[in-house]
């Protein structure tokens, strides 16, 4: 069979041309996202009274301590009151700090399916606020982010906090919920440099 100088052109340029970078979907990124010098990265540890965020900045070499709270809401509020607050309070932060990646407590199975419901409202909240202006959002498991940071997937909220202190060289135990929103970003960092992980699930 023949072929054509232009069809044989096209092939050539094709053979040699490197390969595309994948995608999980049509115009969206791969899950393991570019490690390529420092990246800003926020953590954020939904619940609808307290909504935990932290921003560390990370290379290959060290992480450091940027920005860390709680966004607070009155057990008297409407949860859609809970729910705004909690996106502006989100939204400040990114603009504050401008993070390049956002990560998330993963979803958890809760016996009482009103708990599991709320959470998942505070948890979309957030996500809401960082899509919206284009920053990937990652989520991680609870358990495993324990397991990165203090080497048990059943750690208490206290221990986390205080490892969190220790390898970030802060001079005070961060807020528990704050403390674990770092310890997100802290895991994000050290999973998404490693050969060795499994890609983070992007959302």
């Amino acid at each position: 069979m023949g072929i054509s100088p232009k069809a044989f052109e096209s092939l050539s340029k094709r053979l040699h041309s490197p390969p595309a970078t994948p995608a999980t979907e049509e115009g969206a990124a791969p899950d393991r996202p570019s490690t390529q010098g420092p990246l800003r990265i926020l953590g954020v540890d939904p619940s609808l009274r307290g909504t935990g965020f932290g921003v560390i900045r990370a290379s290959a070499s060290q992480m450091s301590y940027l920005e860390a709270g709680t966004i607070k809401c009155a057990p008297k509020w409407a949860h859609s009151r809970c729910l705004h607050t909690i996106f502006e309070g989100i939204s400040d932060v990114i603009q504050r700090q401008r993070p390049e990646v956002c990560v998330v407590e993963g979803l958890f199975f809760a016996k009482n399916s009103k708990t599991a419901l709320i959470m998942g409202q505070a948890r979309g909240a957030s996500i809401v606020a960082a899509s919206r202006t284009g920053i990937p959002v990652y989520e991680i498991a609870a358990r495993k982010v324990k397991q990165a940071i203090v080497g048990f997937g059943g750690a208490q909220k206290l221990a986390v906090a205080k490892m969190v202190e220790r390898m970030l060289s802060l001079d005070h135990t961060p807020a528990p919920d704050a403390g674990d929103a770092l310890a997100l970003a802290m895991t994000f960092s050290l999973e998404s440099r490693s050969p060795a992980a499994k890609p983070i699930h992007r959302i």
